[in-house]
């Protein structure tokens, strides 16, 4: 779910919850507004995270992530070695 559907899943439960007042038998609109509000934060709350965790283009390119690992010749592990005009080692790995 995207921050657009939540903000839409926010909009539509806040409008259910605060803006309708037909009641009916066996369907509470205010309680199914709530309840989209809800998922609707949730979703917004999840998707924010994932986006902050995922870096973008600007950080390494898509599907990559940088860290420096030491000095040169000190770097462990797999990957991809550049030496940048510092002299540090760094190393670019796949993000599965």
């Amino acid at each position: 779910m995207g921050i657009v559907v939540s903000m839409l899943l926010i909009t539509v439960g806040a409008i259910m919850r605060f803006a309708i007042t037909a009641k009916g038998h066996g369907f509470n609109v205010h309680t199914t507004g709530v309840v989209l509000l809800v998922v609707g934060a949730l979703g917004a709350v999840l998707s924010i995270a994932f986006w902050a965790s995922w870096g973008g283009f600007g950080q390494g390119g898509f599907g990559r992530r940088t860290t420096v690992v030491g000095t040169q010749g000190t770097v462990v592990g797999g990957g991809t070695t550049i030496v940048d005009s510092e002299r540090t080692v760094v190393r670019e790995r796949e993000i599965l």
